[in-house]
């Protein structure tokens, strides 16, 4: 090989590689800020979960190092575990209605007609756009025992005893159930409208193909349209369980309506008691990295999905 075309392959070399490395830069800039945004927080987080961090270190206490106290306290505490199987049986109920009503519409969206399917597209983005206390406001008015809509429908039907119900200080079961009617109705919106995405992507030549050949409505479903959606299912349910486990601020709102909160606490509120309420800022950024870990083990498998099989559940 001669100096000329060893300069120039060199020189290509050097090209392709210059090539390469631009998406890295690129991408470079916004690495480092969310490292920072998101990585020294949660860093800070997990130093301060083995120290005890209360508000005297707020106002220049060094803190004290206490190793693993704080989770010691918290896993010998019945209270916790408690919160821990409400949270994660509201969390699962919750998910569970609003991707079953997400596919539901979804399927309705797609079966209907232009017109109406606009119209339902149209509510579900007003829904989902409405601000999140608006919400919470409409829904406390709703269910107020005094002049709410609810009490006021069952009196005229004639259940006077009923309509006296102060439905969010009743019961913890009651409470639960209008916090889950709450999220499910803010949250499906976006979870129907990703799915009825994800159904208009089918090839169309496959349904028709299966009806051909005799397969029912139903048999089309099970055979074609859910395995063609279900990653996007999967990763909508998965996101869904992530925000039920993590709910703060619907909770947090209703209990300012009169209920029991030691009753009514799911983690999220927990953690902001103890943290906000109580000062304990060391427990409840151990409370805070427990809830990291149960959420990582409830979404391993969908993680785990991501890193190996890409498109496959």
């Amino acid at each position: 090989m001669s100096a000329a075309t060893a300069s120039l392959a060199r020189s290509a070399s050097s090209r392709r590689a210059s090539r390469r490395a631009i998406p890295y830069l690129l991408l470079a800039p916004a690495t480092v800020v969310v490292l920072v945004v998101l990585g020294y927080p949660m860093l800070r987080q997990f130093v301060m979960s083995f120290q005890k961090f209360g508000l005297k270190q707020q106002f220049g206490a060094p803190p004290e190092w206490v190793g693993f106290d704080n989770y010691t306290s918290i896993l010998t505490d019945s209270y916790f575990w408690t919160v821990t199987a409400k949270s994660l049986a509201f969390c699962l109920w919750t998910a569970g209605w609003t991707m079953t009503l997400a596919i539901a519409f979804a399927l309705m969206m797609k079966a209907a007609s232009a017109p109406v399917r606009t119209l339902m597209n149209a509510v579900l983005v007003i829904v989902w756009a409405m601000p999140l206390l608006a919400t919470l406001t409409v829904w406390q008015w709703l269910v107020n025992k005094n002049f709410g809509l609810l009490n006021y429908v069952l009196a005229v039907l004639g259940f006077e005893e009923a309509s006296q119900t102060a439905w969010l200080a009743q019961s913890y079961w009651t409470f639960f159930l209008i916090a889950s009617a709450i999220i499910v109705w803010a949250s499906m919106p976006l979870a129907t409208i990703s799915i009825y995405a994800a159904m208009t992507q089918i090839d169309e030549a496959l349904i028709e193909a299966a009806q051909i050949d005799g397969a029912s409505y139903w048999q089309r479903l099970r055979y074609v349209v859910f395995p063609s959606v279900s990653p996007v299912i999967a990763l909508i349910g998965v996101l869904q369980v992530i925000w039920d486990l993590r709910v703060f601020t619907q909770i947090y709102v209703l209990q300012q309506s009169g209920s029991i909160s030691d009753e009514t606490n799911l983690l999220g509120t927990y953690i902001y008691k103890v943290g906000i309420s109580q000062g304990n800022y060391g427990v409840a950024s151990a409370l805070a990295t427990i809830v990291l870990l149960i959420t990582l083990v409830i979404t391993s498998r969908y993680i785990h999905m991501l890193f190996t099989k890409g498109d496959r559940v």
